[in-house]
């Protein structure tokens, strides 16, 4: 049986899943972190580790963000 405490914490998922489940490619990913869209919340070694809502709400803004040349 899970306790409480288990299903009120987030799951973390490193970038590349976080990547395929928003349908973008790792390296924009790491370019909405680079530019302040996306913030990791936690770590696994070397890897960034992302709240899936976290990162579907930074592609429904990347979607809403005009594109520049």
């Amino acid at each position: 049986m899970l306790s409480s405490t288990a299903l009120s914490l987030p799951a973390l998922i490193p970038g590349t899943l976080a990547a395929v489940e928003a349908g973008v490619a790792p390296a924009t990913i790491r370019k909405w972190v680079q530019l302040g869209h996306l913030r990791a919340a936690g770590k696994a070694g070397r890897a960034q580790l992302f709240r899936l809502e976290d990162v579907f709400a930074a592609e429904r803004a990347a979607r809403r963000r005009p594109r520049t040349a």
